[in-house]
């Protein structure tokens, strides 16, 4: 049952049947990330990882060249991580990247608005700038199959761009954001244009924000997100700025 109902705009609502391209970028990808925002984006990606040392099963979306899932399988070595992409470029990237470590990754060339997956399975979910390739409808609806295949004590790790209510968003992220959609439009062909409301469409499918980081003054935030039966016993979550 929905705890509440998102008011969605045209936009909202439909992506492109096919997902995006990003084969051609598999082997750039990461100069591509540090000529952009040096290492910042790989410092969101580590925010949690400390949270996730006992954890044993992870689901991991998106990872682009695989270096977070390298480093996650580095610094826990009992976990074993399903990874899913779109592109096959991207999952050979990450299976090199993993190393030693290759044997406990799965990989599985999908569109994850079409993939399923086994039910309480994962108590790791992972995101890393996944979600703004999609539209917010489609978040609430992979935020509802996910839930069905986390355990009751999962977590779920988002990495993201945000555009903060004030001037700098108005004036600098939101110009910002534009030329990158812009710029992985053309590179991949990727249809999305704006931000999805991500939070909104977590907290209507049941999750509630447990930890936040912000960096560059609220244009990326790093997140912690519980299923709200955990969650709802929880403080206000912790905000710390960078």
């Amino acid at each position: 049952m929905r705890s509440a109902t998102l008011e969605l705009n045209q936009a909202d609502r439909f992506a492109s049947p096919k997902p995006a391209n990003f084969d051609r970028l598999a082997r750039v990808y990461r100069w591509l990330e540090w000529f952009t925002f040096g290492p910042i984006l790989w410092q969101c990606r580590c925010v949690y990882l400390d949270e996730m040392k006992s954890r044993k099963a992870a689901l991991v979306i998106g990872d682009g060249d695989g270096r977070f899932t390298a480093e996650l399988l580095k610094r826990n070595q009992r976990i074993a991580v399903d990874a899913v992409d779109a592109s096959n470029a991207m999952l050979r990237q990450l299976k090199q990247q993993a190393g030693h470590n290759a044997s406990r990754v799965h990989v599985h060339l999908a569109d994850v608005r079409q993939v399923n997956l086994a039910p309480c399975k994962f108590d790791l979910i992972a995101t890393h700038f996944l979600l703004d390739c999609l539209t917010t409808v489609e978040v609430e609806s992979l935020a509802r199959r996910l839930k069905d295949a986390m355990t009751f004590d999962a977590i779920w790790i988002v990495s993201e761009f945000a555009i903060p209510d004030n001037w700098y968003g108005h004036l600098i992220a939101r110009p910002l954001v534009t030329g990158l959609y812009i710029a992985f439009g053309f590179l991949t062909g990727l249809s999305i244009r704006e931000l999805p409301r991500h939070r909104e469409a977590l907290q209507t499918a049941g999750f509630v924000l447990t930890k936040q980081q912000k960096r560059m003054w609220g244009l990326l935030v790093s997140e912690l997100w519980e299923s709200s039966p955990i969650a709802n016993s929880r403080s206000i979550p912790k905000v710390f700025k960078d």
